[in-house]
């Protein structure tokens, strides 16, 4: 379903401080431009099967949310390559596909439209998504009026309304209240248990323990542990305690 294969990624940063373009172009020109190349991903491979459930964890920086962005396409590796079978709707990062000057009824047609869904499908699917999302009061209002908790349950709710066969998850369920977060990871839950394969971030070990079947522990821009999830959870507490 998903194959990493030798993945590393390396982004170059100018070392100078450069505070304009005019200063930049004149870097340039005098051949003073100096960069420095960071490493976020080092050599990672590792096969994930059709249903499975995989949890990514490891500190900030460790290249977790790279590792999702590469694998959904959205960045290019420098180095490796990936091997991806079947349709992938990402969550990455809240409000990505979204315009903050429409209202909430015509993201939902806008980030629909973005993920694959059809407008046919999507008015037929409206209702349910407004519903799901609990916030029927608000759907007319420009979406730069909403909160972070609002604009999670707006693209939770369009991303999940149906199931897609590989959903690629970064920390969203961390966001909102208690009870939509509750909501979620039931709808997760049934996503999971019907065939959905799913790459999940999260700092909850809690929650990575107890919604995945394999774990991937990141550590130091490299794959450090990859196994069953309490194994490798338990692994990862007693590293850090």
């Amino acid at each position: 379903m998903v194959r990493v294969e030798n993945v590393s990624m390396k982004f170059r940063m100018a070392n100078d401080k450069i505070l304009s373009l005019k200063e930049y172009v004149v870097a340039i020109l005098q051949r003073k431009l100096v960069y420095e190349e960071l490493e976020v991903l080092q050599n990672v491979s590792f096969e994930v099967k059709k249903g499975e459930v995989i949890g990514i964890i490891g500190k900030n920086g460790a290249g977790k949310s790279t590792l999702l962005k590469i694998i959904a396409g959205v960045m290019k590796p420098t180095e490796g390559r990936v091997i991806v079978e079947g349709n992938i709707v990402p969550m990455l990062e809240l409000g990505a596909g979204f315009d903050p000057e429409l209202s909430g009824k015509e993201n939902i047609y806008l980030n629909g439209a973005i993920l694959g869904y059809d407008y046919e499908f999507l008015k037929k699917k409206y209702d349910e998504i407004v519903d799901f999302s609990e916030l029927e009061q608000f759907i007319d209002m420009p979406i730069r009026n909403y909160s972070s908790g609002m604009l999670m349950r707006l693209a939770f709710s369009i991303a999940t309304i149906v199931k897609p066969e590989i959903l690629i998850v970064d920390e969203i369920l961390a966001v909102g209240d208690e009870g939509f977060q509750s909501k979620s990871k039931t709808k997760m839950m049934e996503l999971m248990g019907g065939g959905t394969t799913v790459l999940f971030v999260s700092h909850s070990i809690r929650q990575i323990e107890e919604m995945c079947d394999r774990v991937i522990w990141l550590d130091s821009h490299k794959v450090k542990m990859i196994g069953e999830a309490k194994q490798v959870c338990e692994a990862y507490r007693n590293y850090w305690m």
